[in-house]
């Protein structure tokens, strides 16, 4: 199942020359693999986020109280 979106880049492909669809299905690919690393990112993030927060107002109490 493809989208509107999906069908007309396949459109525009078709029409550049075999070399150069070669070229941009390779932009493409490293594109798509760097926003994986980034979606995988964002959802380890969401998960530890609470945990992030307590650890830096603890670390935020500590450095705080060693104050004189």
């Amino acid at each position: 199942m493809s989208s509107p979106a999906i069908a007309t880049v396949i459109k525009m492909m078709e029409s550049l020359s075999e070399d150069v669809q070669e070229r941009v299905a390779e932009h493409l690919r490293e594109y798509l693999e760097d926003l994986q690393d980034e979606l995988k990112w964002d959802k380890s993030f969401k998960k530890t986020q609470q945990q992030l927060i307590a650890s830096a107002q603890s670390a935020k109490r500590e450095i705080s109280q060693s104050l004189p």
